[in-house]
C-alpha cells in the first residue's frame, strides 16, 4: 500500500533543511542578541483558549478533536493566545519586561495554496509588560534588522496606530461591536462597507471625512502632521498621534529610517490597542505579508493582571518563499569539518577511534565506513563542505600518526595523532 504525506503538509528534504536552519538560527541570533529567550508551549490546548481569543466560528478553520477522557482540545492555529496562557499559569510574578521568543508549528484547516498550508511555521517574539513606546520601538527595528541579516531584498515596513481611529470612534460614542465592524472594513478596505457603517452610526460628514483623512495617512514621519488640527478636539487622538511620534522617533534612534506611516493598518483583531505595523515583500503576490503585529492586551481574557504586550510573529514559510523567490543562498559555516577516510576495511575500527577523539573536540566528523575509493571520498569532501580528510592506512596504523589532507590548499601531511585535534582547531 502506497502513503503519501496529508493535504496541505510538505517534506523537507536534507537541502531544505539546511536553508530552513540557516533562516531560523539567522533569526534566533538576531533576537537573543536583543535579550530574547526561548520559550516552548504545547502543540495542542484546550478549545477554550482559541475560542474565547477568536470566537466559536474558528472552530470551521482549526483542527479540534476530543480526546480519549472527553476534552476538547485543538491543535495551536497561531501562537499569541498560547503564550499569554503561558504568561497566566507561570510569569505573572516575574519581573518585567519579560522579552521571550517562540518558534514551532501551527496548524489550520483551510484549502492549500501558494504560500498557505495545513502546517506551518511561525517565529514570534513577545515583549510583556515594560515601557510600551521603546519596546515597540525595538520590536519594530528587531525585525527590520533580522531581514537585513537574512539579505531580504525590497520589503516594505509599514507602521501605524490603532489608538488614533479608536479615538475618534470613542469620541463618538460608537459601540464596540460597531467599532469591530469599523475596524474589519478597514482591514479589509472595503470603504464602501466602512461608509455604510459609519452611516448606520449616524455618523456625520465632518467626522467621516476625519475617518477618512487618518487611513489616508501612508507616506513618512512628517506626514503625520497632516491630520495633526483634525484631531485637536479628540484627546485620545491626539494622545496615539503624539505616542506615534514618539515611537518612530525612537524607531530611527535604532538606526532605521526607511519605513511608511500608515494609518489604514487594522490588523482586525479587537485585542489590539496601540501602534500596529506589517512587513510585505511584494513579490510574493497576495501572499505578500510576511509578519504583523502591534501592541495588545490579551492577558485580560484570563484572570491575571491587565498588562500590555507588543509582540509580532514571522510567517516563517513566507520568509523561506522570499529567500527562494530571491534566490538566496546559504552562508556556509567556518566549522571544521572532517572526513576519516580508512584506506582498507582492516582500518576501520582506527577510524572510528580518530573520529571519535575529534567528536570529543566540538570537531564536526564523517567516517567512510562504506570503502569507497579514495576519489569518491575526495569529491565527497568537496561537495560537502569538508575542509580536511584523514587518511589511515598501514603506516599510519604502525606509526601512530595520520595523513591529513586540506582540502582548500591541497596540502597533505602526516602528522602525530595526538596533534591532529590542535593542528585542525589551529587550521
Amino acid at each position: 500500500m502506497d502513503f503519501t504525506k496529508p493535504r496541505g503538509t510538505r517534506d523537507f528534504l536534507i537541502e531544505d533543511m539546511k536553508e530552513r536552519k540557516y533562516v531560523e538560527n539567522t533569526i534566533r541570533k538576531t533576537v537573543e542578541s536583543y535579550g530574547f529567550n526561548e520559550i516552548k508551549t504545547p502543540i495542542f490546548e484546550d478549545l477554550e483558549l482559541f475560542t474565547t481569543k477568536s470566537g466559536d466560528a474558528i472552530k470551521e478553520e482549526i483542527y479540534h478533536f476530543q480526546d480519549k477522557g472527553g476534552r476538547d482540545l485543538a491543535l495551536r492555529p497561531e501562537l499569541t493566545a498560547s503564550v499569554s496562557r503561558l504568561y497566566d499559569n507561570n510569569l505573572q510574578k516575574s519581573a518585567k519586561p519579560l522579552k521571550m521568543y517562540y518558534f514551532g508549528s501551527c496548524f489550520r484547516y483551510e484549502r492549500p495554496q501558494a504560500g498557505r498550508f495545513r502546517q506551518f511555521w511561525q517565529f514570534g517574539v513577545e515583549v510583556i509588560g515594560g515601557t510600551p513606546v521603546y519596546n515597540e520601538a525595538e520590536i519594530i527595528a528587531m525585525a527590520n534588522e533580522t531581514l537585513k541579516r537574512l539579505k531580504i531584498q525590497n520589503y516594505e515596513v509599514a507602521i501605524g496606530h490603532l489608538g488614533i481611529i479608536k479615538g475618534v470612534l470613542n469620541h463618538l460614542d460608537i459601540p464596540s461591536d460597531k467599532q469591530t465592524q469599523i475596524i474589519a472594513s478597514i482591514d479589509k478596505q472595503d470603504y464602501d462597507l466602512l461608509d455604510e457603517i459609519l452611516t448606520t452610526c449616524n455618523v456625520n460628514d465632518e467626522y467621516k471625512n476625519i475617518i477618512t483623512s487618518i487611513i489616508n495617512v501612508n507616506g513618512s514621519h512628517d506626514d503625520l502632521n497632516s491630520i495633526r488640527d483634525l484631531l485637536l478636539d479628540i484627546p485620545e487622538s491626539m494622545e496615539a498621534l503624539e505616542q506615534l511620534n514618539e515611537i518612530l522617533t525612537v524607531v530611527e534612534a535604532f538606526g532605521f529610517d526607511d519605513y511608511t506611516v500608515k494609518l489604514s493598518i487594522a490588523r482586525g483583531l479587537d485585542y489590539y490597542t496601540g501602534v500596529v505595523f506589517e512587513i510585505y515583500v511584494p513579490e510574493l503576490g497576495a501572499q505578500k505579508q510576511i509578519t504583523g503585529g502591534g501592541t495588545y492586551k490579551l492577558t485580560s481574557l484570563f484572570d491575571s493582571e491587565d498588562v500590555e504586550s507588543t509582540g509580532f510573529a514571522f510567517g516563517f514559510d513566507r520568509i523561506m518563499e522570499a529567500f527562494h523567490k530571491q534566490k538566496l543562498e546559504v552562508e556556509e559555516d567556518n566549522y571544521n569539518k572532517v572526513l576519516v577516510v580508512p584506506i582498507k576495511k582492516e582500518f576501520k575500527m582506527e577510524a572510528i577511534k580518530v573520529a571519535q577523539l575529534l567528536r570529543n573536540a566540538d570537531i564536526i566528523t564523517d567516517i567512510d565506513l562504506k570503502g569507497k575509493k579514495l576519489k569518491k571520498n575526495l569529491s565527497f569532501a568537496n561537495s560537502n563542505n569538508i575542509n580536511n580528510v584523514v587518511l589511515i592506512g598501514a603506516q599510519e596504523v604502525e606509526d601512530g600518526t595520520v595523513t591529513l589532507k586540506h582540502m582548500d590548499s591541497k596540502e597533505q601531511v602526516t602528522i602525530p595523532r595526538d596533534e591532529l585535534v590542535d593542528n585542525i582547531l589551529n587550521e
